[in-house]
C-alpha cells in the first residue's frame, strides 16, 4: 500500500481481539461475487499490492472480466506473501543473491540492496540420502554422512541466514518443506506492516521452488511452484507477472470408500485431469464431497498438482481448515485472525456456485486402491492390474517373464526374475502428511509380523517421514517396532527416494541390474525414468501400506488378487490378509492426532543439531568465495547476460533433437553423478575422490558441475545419436561427443545453439537448472511443439528464447534432422511484447536445401519481454535495484 492517508478502493478496517487491521474487501469490487475463491484471493492481492490505485483497478478489472467469462485473461502482477525453498533449489538462489551483492558492490552500490523483501523459509530436506537402512543407527548415520558431505553448502546457508534479513533456515533432519509448511507455516491469513506503519491483514499466499508447493492448497492457502529464478525475483520484491488463469471447477460428490486412501484419490485426480488438459489453469474443488475429506487428505491430493500440469489444485478454506489450524497448534491470535478474516471476506458463508471455465464431475466413491507406473504419475492402474502393466512394459523393452538371475545374500542364493523390487520406499511429501496413510502402513507391518511374515533380503527398504510429528504418531500407536522388524526403520527426515536419494542398491542387485529389469515401489509423487535409481527401470507409485505389502513379495510380477504375497508361520499370506480395517485406522487417528503431536517451538525447528551448530560460517555483507570449493562457486550468469531489444538466432547448431514429454528430470542434473560423466571428470580434476562425488542436487551451488550434467540423464534419447544419455554430434567435427564437450566446441567456434523438441517440453518439477544449464551451454533458443508453464518462464528468466512450432508441425513433419544450421527472423522486444508475435526459422541442410517454417514467439507478457531484453530476470532485477537507489540519492 502507499503511504497516502486517503484509503484505497475497497480498503476497510477489521477489529480482531482488540487489534485493528486494514484489509481489502473483495466484495466491494463489482462482479466479484461470481468469482471462484482462488480468483478472489488474486483479486485481493492486486488491490493491496499494485503500485498505484489506478493500476489496482486495471488489474482488478482484468481478473473480474476473465473470471465472469470463465476464461483466462490479460496480464496481472502477483506478489506472494512469502517464499518457500528447499535446499536443492534454494542454495543456488542464495548463491545468486550473493553474486548479485558482488555485482552491486562492483557498481559502487550498497550490496545490502540485494535482500529479500518478504519472508523466506528454506528447509534443508533434499540433502539426506538413504545410504544406511534397516538398522537402529540408520537415521543417525545418514545425518552424519549428510553433514560431512554438505559442510560447504550448509556453511553457506548459515551465512545466508545471518547476512540476509527476512530469511529463516530450517536445518537438516527436521522434515520436508511441504509437510513442515502444512504443519508449521500455513496460517490461511497473514498480517504485516504496510509502508505507512499500519497493520494489514491479507490472505496467506506463497510461491515455492519445489513444484509440489501446491500441497498448501489443501489448507486453503493459494500457492504454486515456480523456478528458482522467479522465486528469487519475488523474494527481492519483484511481482510475478502472470495471465489471469482460467479456473476449472472440480465438483466432488460422494466420499472415499473404506480402505481407499488419499493417495489413491490423488492418482485418480492425476489420471482424470491430465486427460482433460488443465495445464496453466487452476483447478478449484467444490461440491458436497469436499467436506468429507480431511485437510491432510486434501493436501495429499493437492500435492499431486504438477503430475497433471495445472497451476494449483485449490481447496477453499472452510471449517475443516480452521479445525486443522487448531490441531496443528496455531496461536490463538493466528486462529482468531484467520476466522475473522475469512468471515470478513464472506468465504465461510454458503454461496452460489461461481463461474468456472468448465466443470468436471468427480465421484470420490469411484476411487479404488491404485498404483501408477511404470514411468508416469498419471498412468494409474487398479491394484489387480499391476502384473499385466509390468509385463506389458517388460515386453516393450524386449524382455520376457521367466528369466532368472541369481543373487546371494548372507550365504543364501535366490533366483530372481524380472520385476524384482530393488527399492521399497515409504517416502515423504505425498503421503506422510496424512496420518491415516501412515497409520495404515504401520498396521500392515504389525499384521505381517503377527502372521510371521519375514522380509526378503534383496529389497532396500526406506522409511523417511516428512516430519518428527509423523514419527511420533507411529511411536504413540506402537507401530515403529513392527515396521522396524520388516526393515522399515526410520532412516532420516526429508525427501529421499522420490528425488533419487535412495543411495545405492544392495551390491548383488546392482550387479544384475543390466540384465534383470528391476523395479521400485514408493509412496512418492514422481516415477520418471532414471529418477529413482539408475539401476531401476520401472517405478510404481502407491500408498505406503501397499509399499510395505509389496516389499514382502519382493516382486511386482505377481497377481495381487490370486497369489500370496509371501508365506507366514501359518501358511500363505494374501494382500487382503494384511490390509487394515478402515475403522481401526480412524479410531487410532481420533485418539492420537492432537495438538500435543505437533508441539514444539520455532526455536527447536530452526536450531539444528550439534553438527549444524558447529559449522563455521563466514561473516559480512558479501560472501567470501573459496576458489577451491567444489560445492559453492560464484556463478557467471550476470557476466554472460546478453542485453538487446532485438533478438535473432543466426547460424545456430542443434545441440539436441528431442521427442515428446521431455521432463526437467531429463534436462536438469539430478541424482548420483555417473563416474563416466563430464561432471565426474571435472570433480576428479579438482581433487575429489569418486566416493565423495555426492549428488548433482547437493552440488547445485557449483555451476561448473551443473552445466556438465545438463542433458546427461541416462534415459534421455537425443535423436542425433543412437546411444541414450548425454550424447550428441559435435557441431564442428561431426563426431559423437558428450553434450558438454559439443557445447564447448560450439563456443570456441562462436556457434550459438538451439534445442528442438516435441510436446510438453519441460514437464515435471520446477527445476531452475533445467534453464540455467542450457543457458550456460550456449543455448539461445528452444524450438518445441509446446512448453510446460513453469519451464517456459524459467527459460525466459535465463535469457533463452522459447519458440513454438505452429499447430500440427514439428521436427518430424517438417523433415528436420537436427544437422541443419538454424537462423530466425529478428524479434523486437522494445515494447515488451514481441514484435512480431510469430517469426520464421530457416533451416539450411548440409546439401544447401532450405526448410523455412513459422514459429510462435512464446513471450507472453510485456514483463517477460523486459526480462529477455535484459538478458534474464537477474540482471533486470539488479538493474532496477541499483537504478532506484541511484535515483533516490540524486533526488
Amino acid at each position: 500500500m502507499t503511504s497516502s492517508q486517503e484509503p484505497r478502493f475497497a480498503e476497510k478496517a477489521l477489529l480482531v481481539d482488540g487489534t485493528e487491521y486494514r484489509y481489502f474487501d473483495v466484495s466491494e469490487v463489482p462482479g466479484s461475487e461470481a468469482l471462484p475463491v482462488s480468483l478472489k484471493i488474486l483479486l485481493e492481492n492486486v488491490l493491496r499490492c499494485a503500485r498505484t490505485p489506478d493500476e489496482a483497478r486495471v488489474f482488478a478489472s482484468r481478473i473480474v472480466e476473465a473470471g465472469r467469462d470463465g476464461r483466462s485473461g490479460e496480464e496481472i502482477e502477483f506478489m506472494p506473501g512469502r517464499v518457500l525453498f528447499q535446499d536443492f533449489t534454494g542454495v543456488p538462489v542464495f548463491v545468486d543473491f550473493a553474486a548479485m551483492r558482488d555485482a552491486a558492490s562492483g557498481r559502487g552500490a550498497d550490496p545490502t540492496l540485494v535482500n529479500p523483501q518478504i519472508p523466506c523459509v528454506l528447509v534443508v530436506d533434499h540433502s539426506v540420502t538413504a545410504d544406511v537402512v534397516s538398522c537402529s543407527e540408520a537415521a543417525r548415520e545418514n545425518a552424519r554422512i549428510e553433514a560431512e558431505r554438505n559442510a560447504e553448502r550448509f556453511s553457506f546457508l548459515k551465512w545466508s541466514a545471518e547476512s540476509f534479513q527476512n530469511v529463516s533456515i530450517v536445518p537438516p533432519g527436521r522434515g520436508i518443506c511441504h509437510q513442515l509448511n502444512i504443519e508449521r507455516f500455513c496460517t490461511v491469513a497473514m498480517s504485516g506492516a504496510a509502508p505507512d506503519g499500519s497493520l494489514c491483514a491479507y490472505f496467506d499466499t506463497l510461491v515455492g521452488t519445489d513444484s509440489h508447493t501446491p500441497t498448501a492448497n489443501g489448507m486453503g492457502v493459494l500457492g504454486w511452484g515456480v523456478g528458482g529464478i522467479e522465486a528469487e525475483a519475488a523474494a527481492l520484491g519483484q511481482p510475478i507477472t502472470m495471465m489471469v488463469p482460467a479456473v476449472v471447477g472440480l465438483r466432488l460428490t460422494g466420499e472415499l470408500r473404506a480402505g481407499v486412501s488419499a493417495m489413491d484419490a490423488a492418482l485418480s485426480f492425476a489420471e482424470l485431469l491430465r486427460s482433460r488438459g488443465v495445464v496453466g489453469k487452476i483447478v478449484e474443488c467444490f461440491g458436497p464431497g469436499v467436506a468429507s475429506l480431511t485437510a491432510t487428505q486434501r493436501a495429499t491430493i493437492a500435492n499431486m498438482t504438477p503430475e497433471y500440469g495445472c497451476t494449483a489444485t485449490f481447496f477453499p478454506p472452510d471449517a475443516v481448515t480452521l479445525d486443522q489450524l487448531d490441531t496443528f497448534g496455531r496461536t490463538k491470535t493466528e486462529r482468531s485472525l484467520a476466522r475473522a478474516y475469512l468471515e470478513a471476506q464472506n468465504l465461510l458463508a454458503d454461496t452460489e456456485t461461481p463461474v468456472f471455465s468448465e466443470i468436471v464431475d468427480f465421484d470420490l466413491g469411484s476411487v479404488e486402491p491404485s498404483l501408477a507406473g511404470p514411468s508416469r504419475p498419471h498412468d494409474r492402474l487398479g491394484v489387480a492390474g499391476l502384473q499385466a502393466r509390468f509385463r506389458a512394459s517388460l515386453a516393450e523393452h524386449g524382455r520376457h517373464a521367466g528369466d532368472r538371475f541369481e543373487v546371494s545374500f548372507g550365504g543364501k542364493t535366490h533366483a530372481l526374475g524380472h520385476g524384482a523390487i530393488g527399492i521399497a520406499a515409504v517416502t515423504s511429501c505425498t503421503t506422510a502428511t496424512d496420518p491415516d496413510m501412515m497409520l495404515a502402513c504401520g498396521l500392515v507391518a504389525r499384521r505381517a509380523v503377527e502372521l510371521g511374515c519375514k522380509p526378503v533380503p534383496w529389497v532396500k527398504k526406506v522409511l523417511a517421514p516428512g516430519s518428527h510429528a509423523t514419527t511420533e504418531l507411529l511411536a504413540r500407536a506402537g507401530l515403529l517396532e513392527p515396521l522396524d522388524e520388516l526393515g522399515f526403520t526410520t532412516c532420516g527426515w526429508g525427501c529421499m527416494s522420490c528425488i533419487g536419494n535412495s543411495g545405492s542398491l544392495f551390491d548383488p542387485m546392482h550387479r544384475i541390474a543390466g540384465e534383470c529389469e528391476l523395479v521400485s515401489v514408493l509412496s512418492g509423487n514422481r516415477n520418471f525414468e532414471g529418477r529413482i535409481s539408475p539401476d531401476i527401470v520401472q517405478n510404481y507409485l502407491c500408498a505406503p501400506a501397499l509399499v510395505v505389502a509389496l516389499s514382502l513379495a519382493g516382486t511386482v510380477d505377481i497377481d495381487l488378487e490370486r497369489e500370496p504375497l509371501c508365506s507366514g508361520t501359518q501358511g500363505p499370506v494374501m494382500l487382503a490378509d494384511l490390509m487394515p480395517d478402515a475403522s481401526e485406522v480412524e479410531q487410532l487417528r481420533r485418539s492420537l492426532v492432537s495438538q500435543s503431536l505437533f508441539q514444539g517451538s520455532d526455536d527447536d525447528l530452526f536450531r539444528g543439531d550439534e553438527s549444524w551448530s558447529a559449522l563455521d560460517a563466514s561473516r559480512g555483507e558479501t560472501f567470501s568465495w573459496d576458489d577451491a570449493s567444489t560445492y559453492v562457486r560464484r556463478p557467471t550468469f550476470l557476466d554472460d547476460a546478453l542485453r538487446s531489444d532485438s533478438i535473432a538466432i543466426e547460424d545456430a547448431r542443434c545441440l539436441a533433437l528431442l521427442g515428446d514429454f521431455i521432463t526437467t528430470d531429463h534436462i536438469s542434473p539430478a541424482g548420483a553423478i555417473d563416474p563416466s560423466s563430464s561432471a565426474a571428470s571435472y570433480l576428479r580434476a579438482h581433487g575429489v575422490d569418486d566416493a565423495d562425488f555426492n549428488t548433482y542436487g547437493a552440488r547445485r551451488g557449483n555451476h561448473e558441475v551443473m552445466m556438465r550434467g545438463t542433458f546427461a540423464n541416462i534415459r534421455l534419447k537425443n535423436k542425433l545419436v543412437e546411444r541414450t544419455g548425454g550424447w550428441t554430434v559435435d557441431p564442428v567435427t561431426g563426431e559423437e561427443a558428450t553434450i558438454f564437450d559439443a557445447s564447448e566446441s560450439a563456443r570456441r567456434a562462436h556457434h550459438p545453439l538451439v534445442v528442438i523438441a516435441g510436446k510438453m517440453y519441460g514437464s515435471g518439477s520446477s527445476r531452475d537448472w533445467a534453464a540455467k544449464g542450457p543457458a550456460l551451454l550456449g543455448v539461445r533458443a528452444i524450438i518445441a511443439e509446446s512448453f510446460e508453464r513453469i519451464h517456459r518462464s524459467n527459460l525466459i528468466g535465463m535469457g533463452i528464447l522459447p519458440l513454438e512450432f505452429m499447430p500440427g508441425e514439428g521436427a518430424e513433419t517438417l523433415g528436420l534432422t537436427g544437422l541443419e544450421t538454424y537462423s530466425s527472423g529478428a524479434v523486437s522486444l522494445a515494447q515488451g511484447l514481441p514484435e512480431p508475435m510469430t517469426t520464421s526459422v530457416r533451416a539450411r541442410a548440409e546439401d544447401g536445401t532450405i526448410t523455412e517454417f513459422s514459429v510462435r514467439v512464446r513471450v507472453d507478457t510485456p514483463t517477460e519481454g523486459a526480462y529477455l531484453a535484459s538478458g534474464g530476470i537477474l540482471p533486470y532485477v539488479l538493474d532496477g535495484l541499483v537504478s532506484r537507489r541511484a535515483t533516490a540519492h540524486s533526488s
